[in-house]
């Protein structure tokens, strides 16, 4: 059960009502349902995705791969659980668990999924040969796009996890265990 109260969507306000993709859905709606304790602020922050979306080049598979990377990290159920876009899939989503030896992956997405890594669990390191790692592949106005999208990921991930917004989502999405990537691609409890 989550630690702040969801505001149902039927009670948003409705410049923050128009703008859900899908109203009905509470489930995927679930940070924004807490969000909507400020409708103005919930308002601006799907302005900043929207903007990121539309005016990012780095494409929605890129994108959403480096998101799951760093809600496995964060631990956040939420995040975890739903996937935006039809780009990838939960044999890629499985992958992800070790992305240096998935198949399916490009190496400018390895590259990022580094980087996303480094940001997560080490970011006091990274250091000249990260970004000579990232320039391989990407410019520097990708770079800025995927770390401004890290950076969301990041501290939104780890407040939602505080948070607990695991409403209508399978039991193992709990957050009272370590959540691992199965290789039959669901997300099973794992030892801490």
């Amino acid at each position: 059960m989550a630690r702040i109260a969801l505001v149902d969507t039927a009670d948003f306000p409705p410049e923050l009502r128009g703008r859900v993709a899908d109203p009905d859905d509470q489930v995927a709606n679930g940070h924004l349902r807490v969000i909507a304790h400020l409708p103005r602020v919930a308002v601006a922050w799907l302005d900043l995705l929207g903007e990121l979306r539309s005016a990012g080049t780095l494409g929605p598979r890129l994108i959403e791969i480096v998101r799951l990377r760093i809600a496995y990290h964060n631990q956040c159920g939420h995040c975890m659980a739903v996937r935006f876009g039809d780009d990838v899939d939960e044999t890629l989503v499985c992958e992800l668990n070790r992305p240096e030896t998935a198949e399916d992956l490009s190496d400018a997405e390895r590259a990022a999924l580094r980087y996303a890594d480094s940001l997560s669990l080490d970011h006091m390191n990274i250091d000249d040969t990260d970004f000579d790692d990232l320039r391989r592949h990407f410019t520097d106005q990708q770079i800025v796009e995927l770390s401004v999208n890290c950076a969301i990921f990041l501290g939104f991930g780890r407040v939602s996890r505080g948070w607990q917004v695991t409403d209508g989502l399978a039991d193992h999405y709990d957050g009272t265990t370590r959540m691992e990537l199965s290789t039959d691609g669901i997300v099973l409890k794992g030892a801490h």
